[in-house]
């Protein structure tokens, strides 16, 4: 017990600083990348909700496709395929030998991509879920499309939309476990160099799993304390007649 906590500290011969770090890297990857997503998850359900027929077409494909590859493949496309890209284009402008894609980039982009498609099924039902008589008395009012947008469709469905999105984000925290394989050192990558390092695995895999869920618990936290906070003063839903 004695050495295990050695181990995990942050003493000379502990991992802990380095294990704080990459838990502080999944974190960063995880943000970025639901921001991407939570970007190109509105584009998408605007395009389904209100967009003309190609971006319907378009969304609808992307959300198909993103859903039907997995999520792993997804990364190497954009880690390895995304490199031999970039590489190219800047050949062309005389630039000699590989181009290197960042791992964090590669990563967050890809993760935001794949929740992107999760996002646009959330925000657009949480759009839909807007009573119809306050769209329409919003443009009875004459209120411009922006005004309409920022008073009354944002705020309702955002509040809407937030238990969804909080499962979202649980599922990018756990999705960033992948961006390992791009060689950036985030929490489980940093417990595999310590578990192969000290032929400890169960003990460092075991602490990974806790860093995970600390963040989990966390973020929920926080989710339903923004749940909370969204629905203060909203009549309360009966159940039966």
């Amino acid at each position: 017990m004695g050495e295990a906590f050695t181990l995990l500290g942050f003493g000379p011969e502990g991992w802990g600083h380095a294990l704080l770090t990459a838990g502080l890297t999944t974190l960063a990857v995880s943000a970025c990348a639901f921001a991407c997503g939570l970007v190109l998850g509105t584009l998408c359900a605007w395009a389904k909700i209100a967009g003309p027929a190609a971006l319907r077409r378009a969304a609808d494909i992307y959300g198909v496709v993103l859903r039907g590859i997995p999520d792993l493949l997804v990364i190497y496309l954009f880690y390895f395929g995304g490199r031999q890209i970039v590489t190219a284009i800047a050949n062309q402008f005389g630039h000699t030998g590989p181009v290197e894609i960042s791992g964090f980039v590669a990563g967050s982009l890809a993760i935001g991509l794949i929740s992107g498609a999760a996002q646009a099924e959330v925000l657009r039902g949480a759009f839909h879920a807007i009573p119809s008589g306050t769209l329409e008395a919003a443009r009875v009012t004459g209120m411009r499309r922006w005004t309409m947008f920022r008073r009354i469709i944002a705020p309702q469905a955002l509040r809407t939309a937030l238990p969804g999105l909080g499962n979202q984000w649980q599922s990018v925290i756990k999705e960033s476990a992948l961006v390992s394989v791009t060689g950036l050192v985030e929490t489980l990558r940093a417990v595999s160099v310590a578990a192969n390092s000290t032929e400890l695995p169960f003990l460092f895999f075991l602490a990974g799993g806790a860093i995970y869920l600390a963040i989990t618990t966390v973020s929920g936290l926080v989710f339903r304390i923004a749940e909370w906070r969204a629905m203060r003063g909203q009549p309360a839903m009966r159940v039966g007649g």
